[in-house]
């Protein structure tokens, strides 16, 4: 495909797309899209699996908010296509909206409000282009299917939910993913980019996105009137010193070639100018690439918390790592380059490019992080209108990132890139 010239798609699939995008639904809470999912594979001639995840959500949900809500559960979608001998590939689509209100102008724009699985009532929206997602993999489906007689193997379509709060794979892994159904040779997946022009394709070989994990600290001290802090332990302030202290993990801490970012979010504490509070709490995201450099990072803010505590004579802070972390996707060298090719010999060499790993998180690497170790790749599918990023290269205004209320895709010709990019990495393998 000549550079410039931006393919269209479907219009069912854009159909497809603005009625996805216009009904978005939290995660756990993705009923309607993985029906519309399942229906759409059923009438394409796949063994469809329905609910996959769902035991093992409900129980994650009990334990951790202590009530299963109506509506809330495990969505995970699995179609099996047996075409002849060859190898199985597996294909990936996520399904969850996200807690924000749309400021998109969209005629189509969602008005939708529901809550969370948590039970927080919130404006919905495809924030994060799960709805391009899901419209490419049915695009994909329905072009392999109907390319039937140019390949042979088996191709497993799954519609995964819940990858917003990194739970869905896991879920779907737990509940026999590798088990109960064929398992892949290769996975494949995609994720629009807000930060590259439509008609194109750039991917990372090697770490693609990062080890996210959750630390919540509860810094305990003895409260009391600020106008006396000699006769307390000033919970803030050694919240304060923990703070700055976290930034020497990056800065003291990691080898200066390896990546690590420790990012305070949220510090709460006390409710009055004159009152000296009994506790501060932060909130805390870190990043990772390495296994060993996540290990030091979580480590390392542990030792901090209790040495600071320790320091100022009040009682050990309270460290809660969440244990269901979303783990660093990787994507296979051999593989990407493979299917990088057949990508490029599709959309043309000049729209696909390489570009450097990101510190945010895709659950998407849970499905090699088993004992399987099946490889795969995730590729970014560019999603910005090519004149808007074109100007945004000349003035330096930033674009609408993934997650803002302003996040509008130039949908047309990203869906028809996504559907014609992931077709042809699919032939490539099965053509083995």
């Amino acid at each position: 495909m000549p550079v410039g010239e931006l393919r269209t798609a479907d219009a069912s699939l854009i159909e497809l797309y603005r009625h996805l995008h216009a009904n978005p639904e939290l995660s756990f809470r993705e009923a309607e899209s993985s029906k519309l999912m399942a229906s759409e594979l059923r009438a394409l001639g796949f063994d469809v699996t329905e609910g996959v995840g769902d035991a093992w959500v409900r129980e994650k949900v009990m334990r951790d908010v202590g009530e299963v809500r109506p509506g809330v559960g495990g969505y995970g979608v699995v179609g099996v296509l047996k075409n002849g001998e060859g190898p199985t590939v597996l294909i990936r689509a996520d399904t969850d909206g996200l807690p924000v209100p749309e400021q998109t102008g969209f005629d189509f724009a969602s008005r939708v409000v529901s809550q969370t699985h948590t039970g927080v009532e919130s404006p919905v929206m495809h924030a994060c282009g799960h709805d391009i997602h899901m419209t490419v993999w049915v695009g994909t489906a329905r072009a392999l299917v109907a390319a039937k007689d140019q390949w042979q193997g088996t191709l497993v379509m799954i519609a995964q939910p819940a990858e917003e709060i990194g739970l869905g794979a896991q879920a779907m892994i737990a509940d026999g993913l590798y088990t109960r159904f064929p398992q892949p040779d290769y996975n494949l997946a995609l994720h629009v980019s807000a930060g590259a022009p439509s008609g194109t394709v750039n991917y990372s070989s090697g770490f693609a996105l990062a080890n996210v994990d959750s630390v919540d600290i509860t810094v305990r001290g003895a409260g009391g009137h600020g106008a006396y802090p000699h006769t307390t332990r000033d919970p803030v302030l050694i919240a304060s010193h923990i703070v700055v202290a976290l930034q020497s993990l990056v800065s003291r801490n990691t080898n200066p070639l390896d990546s690590a970012v420790v990012t305070v979010g949220s510090i709460k504490a006390g409710a009055k100018h004159n009152i000296i509070p009994d506790e501060a709490e932060l909130l805390i995201t870190v990043r990772s690439y390495e296994d060993t450099t996540r290990q030091m990072l979580l480590d390392g803010i542990r030792r901090i918390a209790e040495g600071q505590a320790a320091a100022f004579g009040a009682p050990a802070p309270v460290i809660r790592i969440e244990s269901d972390y979303t783990p660093a996707t990787f994507n296979d060298p051999a593989l990407t380059e493979r299917a990088m090719r057949a990508v490029a010999r599709e959309i043309g060499d000049a729209n696909v490019r390489a570009v450097p790993p990101v510190m945010g998180g895709e659950d998407f690497g849970q499905f090699a992080r088993t004992p399987e170790n099946i490889p795969g790749v995730i590729f970014w599918l560019g999603a910005v209108r090519p004149e808007r990023f074109a100007a945004s290269q000349l003035d330096g205004m930033p674009l609408p990132s993934l997650h803002s209320p302003l996040f509008a895709p130039d949908y047309d010709p990203a869906i028809a890139t996504g559907v014609a990019a992931m077709t042809a990495a699919a032939l490539d393998l099965f053509g083995e």
